[in-house]
């Protein structure tokens, strides 16, 4: 059953056995195992099924360093299925080492091995939309993938993990058929929780108040609780509800709520020359049997990552930067000068060089002496993107005289200086907004550094191609855009002990007897991967974890 807020009477009060706040990607996944009962759900959930300003506006906050982070209200949307609303779709699962405690990465390591995640990640595929659970290169397609560039078989990286795109997959619109047909599971649209109040003693939540944008107030009662915010409203929530027990926020007690908080370092940069036939080089996707878009990736052996106590990372073959119009590119030439329609997270990536009018006057020129190719991306974008049920993932052109660039992704060190707190402001719900001090470490561009210059090593060994990467370059290039995008990880990370972490291996929150945490605010380390299909796996594990839970206490024989 789904229920707007607005039609519920004031000072209404729900009573469940569990109530997840949120309804994203973790959220909406963890009420999809209770649909058949006995269990009675409740869904909280801030948006409706479309965006609405003043809801959206509820994300406003601070930013310490707005050269270094983006806008807190961009990136994430707070709406029915969350930021499944807009996401690119990209499906990685974590490395076995992304989850070991390193020596070289500080504060690494998580409470349980990777095999712990291994039993969920086929569902979390299914459920993400993404093909057959495998990232193999040599058996993802019948017969294999073809190379991304013939020939080369580099000594520190590997180009047989591939990474697998869903369509991508809207979570509330996929899925709102089955939450709305379920007599166990009340969703519960356009309401905000406000505030977590906790029984006697602080160990347990009593209630959940809620309130809508119009003053309406609810209030929910359940046995268990799980906060299913992302990694930036759960630290919120917890950091402004205060009491007895809980001065600075609930499970803070050891000051870690809202700390460690990583995104990716994520840049482009380089000039990768292959001297190879344009045949022999695959910068961009095949497709399954069963319509799924792969794609082949340079990722740093792990070998090399010990060897070099770097963290982990990958690289795609990727255009020249799109501002510069020495790409002679058309297509390129033809996104620059058309920018202003493209969507926030995109524009910001092509301000204007130094150069002004001339610099535009080099990419008309481009697009006059390449309209054919511009036109036929047009087409193509038109028709495999925004008219497709599974759409083509990103843009790729072939760079016309056989340059790259390398688009980087690489894990985060844990640093307890980058954080979220609250701020002195305060939203229209009276909730103090959110204030980011997002920062990295000498560490994660020194592993920016390091697998370029493994590269450049690699390909000349090779001796048919090269790169050109400055070290300050890569440097400048990865910084250039900041904290990458809606990555928002390890605000409220697991450990063994309070001491460690702010929840259990579990993703219960410590000292707390019926408080969890689902999403990637639980990630001790980021990894290399996109957060999302781990987010739903740890989501599927923590459903299993309240099963037993819940579950009534058996009947004494006899």
């Amino acid at each position: 059953m789904i229920i707007d807020a607005a039609t519920l009477e004031q000072d209404t009060a729900l009573d469940a056995e569990l109530c997840i706040v949120g309804a994203g990607a973790a959220g909406v996944t963890l009420a999809l195992q209770f649909l058949r009962g006995p269990i009675r759900v409740v869904l909280v959930e801030s948006g409706r099924d479309q965006a609405e300003a003043a809801t959206q506006a509820l994300y406003a906050g601070e930013v310490a360093d707005t050269a270094l982070h983006p806008p807190t209200d961009t990136y994430r949307q707070r709406q029915f299925g969350g930021s499944t609303t807009l996401w690119g779709g990209r499906c990685i699962p974590l490395d076995p080492l992304d989850l070991r405690a390193r020596p070289w990465i500080p504060h690494s390591g998580w409470p349980f091995g990777h095999e712990a995640l291994t039993a969920w990640y086929p569902q979390a595929n299914a459920i993400c939309e993404a093909g057959a659970f495998d990232y193999n290169a040599a058996s993802a397609v019948p017969g294999g993938m073809r190379p991304m560039v013939a020939g080369f078989t580099p000594r520190d990286f590997t180009t047989d993990a591939i990474e697998r795109f869903s369509l991508p997959t809207n979570f509330a619109a996929r899925y709102r058929h089955r939450l709305a047909a379920s007599e166990a599971l009340r969703v519960l649209l356009g309401t905000n929780c406000t505030a977590i109040e906790l029984g006697e003693g602080a160990h347990s939540v009593r209630t959940l108040h809620l309130r809508t944008l119009d003053g309406r107030r609810v209030a929910v009662r359940a046995t268990q609780v799980v906060l299913a915010l992302g990694g930036l409203e759960t630290p919120r929530l917890m950091l402004a509800s205060r009491g007895a027990g809980h001065q600075d926020g609930i499970g803070n007690r050891q000051g870690l709520v809202g700390r460690y908080y990583m995104s990716h370092i994520a840049g482009t940069s380089g000039r990768l020359r292959l001297h190879v036939p344009p045949d022999r080089v695959r910068p961009g996707y095949e497709v399954a049997e069963d319509g799924t878009y792969l794609r082949r990736r340079l990722q740093v052996t792990e070998a090399a990552q010990s060897k070099h106590r770097i963290g982990n990372a990958v690289m795609r073959l990727h255009f020249p930067r799109i501002p510069d119009p020495a790409h002679g590119s058309g297509v390129l030439s033809a996104l620059y000068l058309a920018r202003g329609l493209l969507p926030y997270e995109y524009r910001k990536r092509l301000a204007e060089p130094a150069g002004g009018k001339g610099v535009a006057l080099r990419h008309v020129r481009n697009l006059l002496t390449d309209p054919f190719s511009a036109t036929g991306f047009a087409w193509t974008m038109l028709r495999k993107r925004r008219l497709a049920a599974r759409k083509f993932p990103s843009i790729i052109v072939r760079p016309p005289r056989n340059v790259y660039s390398l688009d980087y992704h690489g894990e985060q060190e844990p640093n307890p200086d980058s954080r979220v707190t609250l701020a002195e402001s305060r939203d229209a719900l009276g909730m103090p907004r959110l204030r980011v001090d997002w920062r990295c470490t000498e560490g994660d561009i020194r592993t920016a550094q390091t697998c370029f210059r493994l590269l450049a090593e690699d390909l000349a060994r090779w001796g048919h191609g090269s790169l050109q990467a400055d070290p300050a370059e890569v440097a400048h290039d990865m910084l250039r855009d900041g904290a990458y995008g809606g990555h928002h990880i390890g605000t409220a990370r697991m450990g063994a002990t309070p001491a460690e972490g702010v929840v259990d291996a579990e993703c219960r929150v410590h000292g707390m007897a019926n408080l969890w945490i689902a999403g990637a605010a639980v990630f001790p380390t980021s990894g290399q991967a996109n957060p999302t299909l781990t987010v739903v796996a740890l989501a599927l594990r923590l459903a299993a974890r309240l099963k037993r839970e819940l579950a009534p206490p058996p009947i004494a024989a006899g």
